[in-house]
């Protein structure tokens, strides 16, 4: 691999001397700005050779560098050795930005170039700002990936198929009418909808064209008399033709409007409220999700202990598990089997060259999760295989702590969820330990299972947090060549009472699986915290035990002190 990354970066070079450019940038986004994109704009990792979600390449004709998050710092610095690329760590203070890099890398008069179709109009405006500063031009209409990348997956013309109203809850029309209604307040004249998953929400329409994301590529153009889907028509079958005819969407072929939106977006805020129809999904496919886990988790020690199970093969076992289970669509990210050093990589995801053998001591991480057309899901749980050090047992022990204590916050409506992401760090900040990821994310309905505008993270994010959202609860630890724990519940964001002072809300957890007691210390525990994993455990077992035989309802009654 670092050969042809080599070989790749010197094609770019030859490339870059022919047009007249010194730097080129490669983002990890697409034409509709997606965490998660089509082989066919994998740029970033086509030239680099990282594959992880997030992340940035430029090259220069002497340099090359790669910007990425503190998620996967550890697994860059793997991927990249042996190629041309450094790795850039965002958000410390001795890293530069991109700009400020390449303002010391070029010269007045120099020329950077970007694929401007994946970039956004105020992302281009303020690198051209930037780089402008320093004399530096910016080109936006090359793509070299279109001339070197010779084996380049064609864009995605994969089927679409229409979302149940009995699932979605809300029929397309009057989603549009309340977007129209939103466009009416701020007088705007036109939407044009680039992000794939709102496109689906906005239209109950789904498709597969994203790894792991039910979505499909198009574009779509809203005005007050007409809705407008610019989609490559091989993707519709006669039904969905009827369906979109039926709610007067008319159909172009595959392009971005020749209209540039500026920054009003109604549709992440509508989406991220899930109504009755969704939350009842979400509840419906929790339980069978919960079954399959209660199924892996049964069947996992037995097997490590009489050996040969591997990250790869216990990643199989559970994905086998969750396609039994009705209205199984796929996995909603690929499955996190990290055992022992590999846990500190935050999204590590095992391969052939760095499979393991799972023994019978440590902790394994386990983060998975599956998409069921009524609902998504998103689970970590961190299992003692065996014996643990007292290290690994401590660390547990304060995970555990800052989660519950997240679900027992009770907080005000409309506040952000910057405002109790330290709830979670406060028993490990006390130890002097944190964790650079966020502590939470929304989770779409059937739809990607990152979803916004809201989070739970330490840096700021305004967006308020309101009954109905979905929203994740993982705090973590990670020891670079030791272990990390996570444990993680998708919650259900719920009123909780009205005071003098307002509305007020609180968590509730839509997951339903056991969480591992052998490794935490008892005596760091809080009475209110203990009385917390009871209350879970027995609703785990209520919820679940219908589904299960006897011999698998003895999982469900963890025995507390």
């Amino acid at each position: 691999m670092a050969t042809s990354i080599e070989e790749r970066v010197k094609e770019l070079h030859e490339y870059l001397r022919r047009n007249g450019l010194q730097a080129f940038i490669f983002p990890s986004t697409d034409p509709h700005q997606g965490e998660y994109v089509p082989r066919h704009w994998q740029t970033r990792q086509w030239i680099s050779g990282f594959d992880g979600s997030a992340g940035t390449a430029v090259v220069t004709l002497s340099d090359a560098a790669l910007w990425t998050d503190s998620r996967y710092f550890i697994a860059a610095e793997q991927q990249l050795s042996g190629t041309p690329f450094h790795l850039m760590k965002e958000g410390l203070a001795e890293t530069p930005t991109i700009t400020e890099w390449l303002c010391q890398q070029l010269k007045e008069g120099e020329v950077v170039g970007i694929d401007g179709e994946v970039f956004t109009a105020t992302e281009i405006e303020e690198l051209e700002a930037a780089l402008g500063k320093a004399g530096i031009k910016l080109r936006t209409d090359l793509d070299p990936a279109q001339e070197l990348w010779t084996d380049r997956p064609p864009i995605p013309k994969n089927k679409v198929e229409i979302q149940p109203l009995e699932f979605a809850g809300e029929s397309a029309e009057s989603k549009i009418e309340r977007v129209r209604q939103a466009m009416r307040e701020q007088k705007a004249e036109y939407l044009v909808i680039s992000q794939l998953d709102e496109i689906a929400w906005l239209l109950n329409m789904r498709g597969s064209d994203v790894h792991c994301n039910p979505v499909f590529v198009c574009y779509v153009l809203l005005t007050q008399d007409d809705v407008t889907l610019f989609i490559d028509s091989e993707k519709l079958d006669d039904s969905v033709k009827n369906y979109l005819n039926r709610i007067g969407v008319k159909v172009l072929p595959y392009g971005k409007p020749s209209f540039e939106s500026k920054a009003f977006d109604p549709i992440p805020a509508m989406k991220s409220i899930k109504n009755h129809a969704e939350i009842e999904g979400f509840r419906r496919a929790m339980i069978r999700d919960g079954v399959a886990m209660v199924r892996f988790l049964r069947w996992l020690k037995p097997a490590v202990e009489a050996g040969k199970e591997t990250e790869l093969s216990i990643d199989r076992k559970l994905t086998a598990l969750r396609a039994e289970q009705d209205l199984y669509r796929g996995l909603s990210f690929d499955t996190i089997a990290a055992y022992g050093p590999h846990g500190a990589i935050v999204h590590y995801e095992a391969t052939p060259e760095s499979d393991v053998v799972l023994k019978p001591k440590g902790l394994l991480l386990l983060d998975s999760g599956a998409q069921y057309q009524d609902g998504t899901t998103d689970i970590t749980r961190t299992i003692a295989l065996g014996p643990l050090t007292d290290e690994e047992r401590l660390d547990y022990t304060l995970v555990l702590k800052g989660h519950i204590r997240l679900a027992l916050t009770r907080f005000p409506d409309g506040i952000s969820g910057t405002q109790i992401d330290a709830l979670a760090r406060y028993a490990m900040w006390q130890h002097g330990i944190n964790y650079g990821h966020g502590t939470g994310h929304g989770v779409g309905s059937y739809l990607c299972v990152h979803e916004g505008p809201h989070q739970i993270r330490h840096t700021w994010k305004p967006a308020p947090l309101h009954a109905g959202m979905t929203v994740t609860n993982e705090p973590g630890i990670y020891r670079q060549g030791k272990h990390g724990v996570r444990i993680e519940n998708t919650m259900l964001i719920v009123e909780d009472g009205e005071t003098e002072f307002g509305r007020f809300l609180h968590l509730e957890p839509l997951t339903l699986c056991p969480i591992d007691l052998t490794p935490v210390i008892w005596d760091m525990m809080t009475p209110e915290e203990i009385t917390y994993l009871n209350t879970y455990h027995k609703k785990v077992y209520d919820e679940l035990s219908p589904y299960l035989t006897e011999e698998e309802k003895e999982s469900l009654s963890p025995t507390l002190p």
